[in-house]
């Protein structure tokens, strides 16, 4: 089984709106082969809390304009890793420290990554 085109769509939306916010190490996998929960992950680092919260409403904002709603938001009174939950794929927005100790690509490289198209840019330092 693959991730839904329905999924792959909202991966790519939500990575151009974390792209716009200059989020940086943008990357998708496809995990439906692994959970029956969700189709996909996407993930995007920060480097603080206010643009942290600035990717997160650019990409429900983005989300919301083709007709996708969160189930579910945790993390964001912190800031250090929001979790977004849309269903179809769950998005995971953390601080560059998070995003390395918890290293999810490390848990999840078994499964498939998700292209992205190339205006989706990873702003790295």
């Amino acid at each position: 089984m693959t991730a839904t085109d329905h999924a792959v769509e909202l991966v790519v939306a939500a990575a151009r709106a974390a792209s716009d916010k200059l989020a940086q190490q943008i990357i998708a996998f496809d995990v439906s082969d692994q959970l029956a929960i969700t189709d996909a992950f996407l993930l995007a680092s920060t480097t603080n809390d206010r643009q942290a919260r600035a990717v997160v409403e650019a990409i429900e904002e983005k989300l919301r304009e083709i007709g996708a709603k969160p189930i579910r938001r945790e993390g964001e009174r912190d800031g250090r890793w929001v979790l977004i939950d849309y269903g179809e794929i769950v998005v995971h927005v953390q601080h560059e420290e998070e995003r390395q100790f918890y290293a999810l690509e490390r848990l999840w490289r078994d499964c498939p990554t998700i292209p992205l198209p190339a205006d989706v840019v990873s702003h790295e330092r």
